[in-house]
């Protein structure tokens, strides 16, 4: 039963030092601190720049189904929708998503590709000199052939 504890255990440790594992946990951490900047920069500037064009702040914004809408004894009387909530997160998603394309995924895109041009021109001058080795090779086993043929001829 210790046996099976210790291979579980072990697993698990394989698990957690794989490195994509790590980088994951890596990857959540900073997304988790880039969230809370993106949604401050939502509700301290884009709100209230939303804000100035109309009455409210973005988040305040809401339409009432049914009722008037209006708080009575700390409960709101009617089916409100709020809208403003589901925009204001809305754009703090597209803010992300802008974000982390253009300097995250964009220029590590563009370092792939490069590289997998210099990897691509490595192989190719690789095989050149190959080619080139191989038709030297070629033109000195030529060279002996041709030395031995014109030895027997004398």
């Amino acid at each position: 039963m210790s046996e099976k504890k210790v291979s579980v255990l072990e697993g698990f440790k394989a698990f957690l030092m794989r490195g994509n594992v790590i980088d994951l946990a890596v990857a959540v951490v900073i997304g988790a601190a880039f969230t809370q900047i993106v949604n401050a920069v939502v509700k301290g500037v884009i709100n209230p720049v939303v804000g100035a064009f109309g009455t409210k702040a973005l988040d305040s914004y809401s339409s009432c189904l049914k009722g008037t809408c209006e708080v009575v004894n700390g409960e709101v009387d009617g089916i409100q929708i709020l809208w403003g909530t589901v925009l204001s997160a809305t754009l703090t998603f597209l803010i992300t998503a802008a974000v982390v394309y253009f300097l995250m995924v964009l220029p590590m895109s563009k370092y792939l590709a490069r590289r997998a041009e210099r990897e691509a021109a490595k192989e190719g001058a690789k095989e050149v000199v190959e080619l080139t080795e191989l038709e030297v090779l070629k033109e000195i086993r030529d060279a002996v052939v041709a030395q031995r043929g014109s030895g027997h001829d004398q």
